[in-house]
């Protein structure tokens, strides 16, 4: 029969059957081999079609040079590539053999980057890196796959399929795993609530603005085409070239982070673009300025603008569509097949309205979807509820609204940044006697890294200028402080910890005053 939906031959049989990624992507290829799945965007403008028939052999030849290599049913690959024709080949080759992928940003310092594959114990590493112990295939190397054969292989699931890098809430590495087969029901990424709730359906064109190493435009992305997407995929976010893009190939659907949804809603001539053809743009990674919210609700209108909340580990979601937050305002929306609770430092449950630990529970039982490699889990309750440590409230009507995301947590562009490591760096620099590192409201990155330092030496101490350059011999760039403050003393409680809490509050006060008049003063000189 044919699947009116995909408009691909299937056995009544077999259709409700999960399939392999692999084989979705060889029967896909078989129904239209010539079509565009794949056109990937340079920082440039430059433009690569890729046709399905061509990512199904590509695939099948990355496979048979990945198995050179050890790769096999179960084998870990780390893909620490930027976002090319390349990264998804040796995704989905790995796929193709069984194994699991763990996706890498491609510029990472030696030291954070050997502390996240030591915790992985990966097969191969597929990365322009040096210095890296065990299996190593570079981009050059990769390139040879086309030197294979390309027919078919044997079909095979992942289970596990997906793994996610995180610096864990000390700072110290963790490897979060989906442990469940890596095989969908075609068309159930619809069916289910994550997607119905996000506006995600078969055949759309979607946009890939976000690197692919992290978690949603990694996901979302081959759950697209698994389901027949059209990916236009960037190398690079660039806030005119994605505007770009959207209007030339009327995307349906797209992920943004708000600091991406922040730089395109700046362009000059946003509001004469031609967006008509959105199903859903959403949103999730960090907090989004209110402003920039109700004018991308004004742009797009406020049924295509979606928001979601969860985290990697899986542990419970919420969503929130633009007309519902327009009464919510602030929101990140119901909790969808989850229970939510409120939990004091002594996991007391709160009452409604008061900030506490967010717990959650998934409902369906089948769908737990983490277990951790490395830093201890997250926390868990004796019946069930977990915490990856973000506090907040619901209102009296059930909403969920975010306090904090995770007590310390930076997020600065959709990117975690955990003070520890940070101060960690910092406190090694001759001339630093003590250091904390807060995140304060910057309406470019929603948090920026701010570095509040006690000098050895108050008459004498650290250049900006020397603290910045130290920091990028061992920081990935997003985490180097932003901006540098010195003080006498900093305060410490009774048992030595740094009390963070009121170093932010003291210094956040001012900018959040300035961030919130931001919005007005713009409007008075556009």
């Amino acid at each position: 029969m044919e699947n009116r939906i995909l408009g691909i031959q299937t056995d009544d049989a077999d259709a409700d059957r999960p399939v392999s990624f692999g084989s979705r992507i060889s029967a896909l290829a078989r129904a239209h081999p010539q079509q565009t799945a794949i056109f990937f965007f340079s920082p440039e403008g430059a433009e690569t079609r890729i046709p399905w028939v061509e990512l199904d052999k590509n695939s099948n030849q990355m496979a048979r040079l990945l198995a050179l290599h050890g790769v096999g049913q179960g084998s870990m690959v780390v893909v620490g590539l930027p976002n090319r024709y390349e990264h998804f080949l040796v995704t989905i080759g790995t796929w193709k053999l069984g194994g699991c992928v763990l996706p890498l940003k491609p510029v990472l310092p030696a030291r954070e980057r050997n502390q996240i594959l030591g915790t992985a114990g990966a097969q191969l590493v597929v990365a322009d890196w040096d210095q890296v112990s065990g299996e190593v295939a570079r981009p050059p190397e990769v390139q040879q796959f086309w030197e294979l054969p390309d027919d078919a292989l044997p079909d095979r699931i992942s289970h596990p399929g997906k793994a996610v890098a995180s610096g864990g809430s000390t700072g110290r590495p963790k490897i979060i795993v989906d442990p469940k087969p890596w095989a969908l029901v075609p068309g159930e990424i619809y069916q289910k609530s994550l997607g119905r709730l996000v506006g995600m359906r078969s055949l759309q064109t979607q946009l890939v603005a976000g690197p692919l190493y992290h978690n949603a435009p990694f996901c979302w992305s081959h759950w697209g085409l698994f389901e027949d997407h059209k990916l236009v995929v960037m190398e690079r976010f660039d806030a005119a070239l994605a505007a770009d893009l959207l209007e030339r190939f009327r995307v349906n659907f797209a992920f943004f982070a708000p600091t991406m949804m922040l730089r395109m809603i700046r362009l000059p001539d946003i509001k004469s673009r031609d967006f008509s053809a959105a199903e859903s743009f959403w949103h999730s990674a960090a907090p989004c300025p209110i402003w920039v919210k109700q004018a991308w609700i004004d742009l797009i209108g406020p049924e295509k603008l979606n928001e979601a909340y969860g985290a990697t580990e899986g542990v419970g979601f919420a969503s929130i569509r633009g007309d519902d937050w327009l009464q919510h305002r602030g929101s990140v929306g119901l909790p969808r097949d989850t229970d939510v609770r409120i939990l004091d430092e002594n996991g007391e449950e709160l009452p409604t309205g008061e900030v506490g630990e967010i717990f959650t529970r998934l409902k369906s039982a089948r769908d737990t979807a983490y277990s951790y490699l490395g830093s201890p889990p997250a926390r868990t309750t004796a019946d069930g509820f977990s915490s990856v440590g973000d506090m907040g409230w619901v209102d009296e009507q059930g909403y969920l609204y975010i306090a904090d995301r995770r007590v310390d947590l930076i997020i600065s562009g959709g990117a975690n940044v955990y003070p520890a490591e940070v101060e960690a760096m910092l406190v090694e620099f001759p001339g630093v006697l003590d250091v904390a590192v807060i995140g304060v409201p910057d309406e470019d990155w929603g948090k920026r890294v701010h570095a509040v330092i006690q000098a050895a030496n108050p008459n004498a101490p650290p250049s900006v200028k020397d603290l910045d350059q130290f920091c990028r011999q061992s920081l990935a760039s997003y985490k180097v402080p932003k901006s540098y403050e010195f003080v006498e003393a900093l305060p410490r409680d009774e048992a030595g910890k740094i009390r963070r809490s009121t170093i932010a509050s003291e210094r956040q006060r001012s900018w959040t005053e300035n961030m919130l008049a931001a919005p007005r003063l713009r409007k008075e000189t556009v």
